[in-house]
């Protein structure tokens, strides 16, 4: 399927260079699978999840769950269930998608059902609400959003008070070469500057504050590989009340 210009990405660019810290996302993981879901439940007043699909669960186009993403997805899942679990694609599910064949088929091969939406993100917030009113989501601050993409996934979720989660492209090199060669080359430029230099650094400590989540330091939501204790040695929080 051929992407169209995405028009929304480009009128918020002006928004993101005026603020740039719109593009900083609140946790930085390598792939979804680093993510405690079950912590973001329980303590961040998260009820949603919103996952991009391509190179963020699966490789570009792909219907297969990519194997560094398969246990984040399953995480997920356990912890929200199907109801409460959504992709937001710019490809499958948009105009783009003649009569929603791509959404369809991802439906049917990975089981997650697939938000319709007319506007690509950072625009669809309309949609994504309606897509989980029926199922206890009463704010955007209720959602989290994923994807790899800082201009599309993490503006979007950032403008409308979101949890935001930035992961890293699942593929590379060959292994990518489905891939949009535009929306890939732009892709390199945003993490690049976001996490390779000294405006980016000084962008991350202006991160836009979440509704309920404080923080790693508070509430870690990165599984940490080299922590032996459960919590990271954090004193044991309260759940929220759902």
């Amino acid at each position: 399927m051929v992407q169209s210009i995405n028009t929304k990405a480009l009128l918020t660019l002006a928004s993101v260079v005026r603020r740039p810290f719109l593009a900083a996302p609140h946790v930085h993981v390598q792939t979804i699978s680093e993510v405690n879901f079950q912590s973001m439940r329980d303590y961040c007043g998260i009820k949603a999840v919103i996952f991009d699909k391509d190179n963020t669960l699966t490789a570009p186009y792909a219907t297969e769950i990519h194997d560094d993403a398969a246990l984040g997805l399953k995480n997920a899942l356990d912890v929200f269930g199907h109801d409460n679990i959504a992709i937001l694609s710019n490809s499958a599910g948009t105009k783009d998608d003649k009569d929603y064949e791509d959404a369809i088929k991802i439906e049917r091969d990975m089981g997650i059902n697939v938000i319709r939406h007319d506007e690509k993100k950072p625009g669809g917030l309309e949609e994504v609400l309606q897509h989980f009113a029926n199922h206890g989501v009463e704010s955007p601050s209720q959602i989290c959003m994923v994807g790899d993409r800082l201009l599309t996934d993490i503006v979007f979720g950032n403008l409308f008070g979101m949890l935001t989660v930035h992961c890293m492209p699942l593929c590379s090199g060959s292994d990518n070469k489905a891939d949009n060669k535009v929306a890939s080359m732009i892709r390199t430029m945003e993490n690049n500057l976001l996490y390779h230099s000294k405006l980016g650094t000084l962008v991350m400590k202006k991160r836009i504050p979440h509704a309920v989540w404080q923080g790693e330091e508070t509430c870690s939501l990165v599984y940490h590989h080299d922590a032996n204790e459960e919590g990271n040695g954090k004193e044991p929080l309260e759940p929220l009340k759902q």
